[in-house]
């Protein structure tokens, strides 16, 4: 039997792109996830979330997903093709945390910590004014920040509400409910 690997995925976005609304913008890069040895697994509404940070550009759709791996695709090959569909829905990496049309976040790999989890507890605890200027220049899964994040937790609940952080011992949907109300409120299905 064939190893096979999950991973998921958060994906969002605030400008269209190619005559695409927002919404359409998303679904578009979503469905250009599937390809052989890729399969789409589960994915969640879209929501409208707040600009992150706050001020920083119009509001964002947001939603999650899960996918199937063939075991011949790492993390590093998954980030890769992830990168290769942003680029090919026009977005551009010119400011951290600017506006895009299109953001695939690699925020799981089955349950890995990479490269180790001193490096993912390095990267969590990051002060926020770091965060908006300093980018790790390898991969760090999972995501070192998707537990602060009401625009990830609240779609990934719909599609992984049972996956376990492997470094946090939480499930996502542990993680949410220790966000604060007011963050879960703001993220509203479309």
């Amino acid at each position: 039997m064939e190893e096979r690997n999950e991973a998921l995925v958060a994906v969002g976005g605030n400008q269209p792109f190619g005559g695409l609304d927002l919404a359409g913008t998303i679904r578009a890069a979503m469905a250009a996830v599937a390809r052989p040895g890729i399969g789409m697994v589960n994915k969640s509404s879209l929501y409208s979330t707040p600009c992150f940070p706050a001020g920083a550009g119009p509001d964002y759709v947001n939603a999650a997903f899960s996918l199937q791996l063939d075991g011949g695709i790492g993390p590093a090959d998954l980030l890769a093709i992830l990168h290769r569909i942003e680029a090919d829905f026009g977005r551009e990496r010119q400011a951290r945390w600017g506006a895009r049309s299109v953001d695939l976040d690699l925020l799981a790999f089955g349950g890995s910590v990479l490269p180790d989890v001193a490096t993912w507890d390095q990267w969590r605890g990051l002060p926020p004014t770091r965060q908006a200027v300093e980018a790790p220049n390898q991969l760090i899964l999972p995501h070192p920040r998707l537990q602060d994040r009401a625009f990830v937790l609240v779609p990934l609940a719909e599609v992984a509400p049972d996956w376990v952080h492997p470094a946090l011992k939480k499930s996502v949907s542990a993680m949410l409910a220790d966000l604060p109300q007011a963050d879960r409120d703001a993220v509203r299905r479309l």
